[in-house]
C-alpha cells in the first residue's frame, strides 16, 4: 500500500469515528479528545496498543469527561456536562476538525513519518497541551508505557500481516474492523436479517424479516428511499428490489450474505463475508466483499475501469465496517 493511500484511509477512518463521537455530545467540531477515542476503536496497531494496556471505549470516554470536569473545577467553574446521546453524525452535517487536531494529523504524515494510526497516536501523546497525557494517567498508564506497547504491537503486526488473497474470476477486497463488543453479540447482530439495512447501504428495509435466520434462507429487500440525513435517493426501477440470502451462518465466527437484483438479470450478485475473532476489548471482524467479473469482451472493456472498481470496493468495505462498529457504540 502506498503512503498516499495509507494516509487517506487512516484520515478517513479516524475522521469518521472522531466526528461520530463528537456528535454524541451535540458538537460539530472534533478535537484531540475525540481523535483519542477514535484511536481506541481503531483496527490498526494504535488501537491494539491502547486496548492491550487496558483502555476500552467506555473507560476512555469516562476519563475524558472527568478531565474536562477537573479543568473547569480548577478555574472555579462548577458545571455538569449534558448526557451523551446516540451517534447522529450521519443524520446531520457541518462537522470539522479543530485546528490543533487537523495540524496534528498533518504532522503525522510528514515526509519522514508513516501517516498511519500509529503515527497519529505518537503525535497525540506528545501534543503540547498535555491533555491526552493526563487522560492516560487517569486510565492507569503513561505515554511512555503506551509507546512501548505500540512499538511491540507495530513490529509484531508488520511481521505477521497476511496478504489479501485474490479470488479467481471475482472482483474482491478485504478489510478488518474492530467492534467494541463480545464476539457472541457481534455474531448475533450480523446473523439477524432485520439488521441488514443498518450495514448494507443499498437496502432500506426487508420484507418478512420475522422469518427464521438459517443458512439458505432468502428475503426480499427494498432499496433505501432516503439517506440518513433525510435526502431522497433516486433508484432505477430494476434496482428497487434485492434478493438477500444468508449463505453461511456458523456460530460464533462466520457469516456470509449474498445480495442480487432479481429485476436486473445482467447484474452480478455481491457476496459479503464476515469472519469474527475475539480480541482485547471486543471483536476483530474481517470483512470480504466480492462479485463475479463479467466474462468475455465485457471483461476486457472493463479493464480501464479497474481503479474505479477498486475504489468502490474500498468504499463499500469502509461503510460496512463503520456501520457495524457504530451499532455497538
Amino acid at each position: 500500500m502506498s503512503k498516499f493511500v495509507r494516509v487517506a484511509q487512516t484520515s478517513q477512518s479516524l475522521s469518521l469515528a472522531a466526528m461520530e463521537e463528537a456528535s454524541r455530545l451535540g458538537l460539530r467540531t472534533a478535537d484531540i479528545e475525540h481523535l483519542f477515542l477514535a484511536l481506541v476503536i481503531n483496527d490498526q496497531a494504535a488501537g491494539r496498543a491502547l486496548r492491550d494496556v487496558g483502555i476500552d471505549l467506555g473507560t476512555a470516554r469516562s476519563a475524558v469527561e472527568a478531565q474536562h470536569a477537573a479543568q473547569l473545577a480548577s478555574l472555579g467553574i462548577e458545571a455538569s456536562f449534558p448526557e451523551a446521546g446516540r451517534i447522529v453524525f450521519h443524520e446531520t452535517d457541518g462537522y470539522e476538525w479543530s485546528k490543533r487536531a487537523s495540524d496534528l494529523i498533518a504532522r503525522s504524515a510528514e515526509k519522514d513519518k508513516a501517516g498511519d494510526a500509529a503515527a497519529v497516536l505518537r503525535e497525540l501523546v506528545a501534543e503540547p497541551s498535555g491533555l491526552i497525557a493526563v487522560v492516560l494517567e487517569r486510565l492507569g498508564t503513561s505515554p511512555n508505557a503506551l509507546l512501548e506497547q505500540l512499538d511491540a504491537v507495530d513490529s509484531s503486526r508488520r511481521a505477521t500481516a497476511p496478504a489479501t488473497p485474490a479470488v479467481s474470476g471475482r472482483i474482491s477486497g478485504s478489510t478488518e474492523t474492530f467492534v467494541p463488543a463480545p464476539i457472541e453479540q457481534v455474531w448475533d447482530y450480523l446473523a439477524e436479517p432485520t439488521n441488514v439495512p443498518q450495514w448494507q447501504m443499498s437496502v432500506g428495509s426487508i420484507e418478512h424479516a420475522e422469518q427464521d435466520a438459517a443458512a439458505g434462507a432468502v428475503w426480499t429487500g427494498l432499496a433505501r428511499e432516503r439517506r440518513p440525513d433525510g435526502k431522497l435517493v433516486k433508484v432505477k426501477p430494476e434496482f428497487r428490489r434485492r434478493r438477500i440470502e444468508l449463505v453461511a451462518a456458523h456460530r460464533p465466527d462466520t457469516i456470509a450474505w449474498s445480495f442480487a437484483y432479481p429485476d436486473a438479470p445482467r447484474s452480478n450478485a455481491a457476496l459479503a463475508e464476515f469472519t469474527l475473532a475475539p480480541t482485547n476489548g471486543g471483536t476483530q471482524v474481517s470483512i470480504t466483499t466480492s462479485w463475479s467479473r463479467r466474462p468475455g469482451w465485457r471483461r476486457v472493456v472493463g479493464l480501464p475501469l479497474r481503479p474505479i472498481q477498486n475504489f468502490i470496493v474500498w468504499i463499500t468495505l469502509f461503510q460496512i465496517g463503520g456501520a457495524i462498529s457504530r451499532a455497538f457504540r
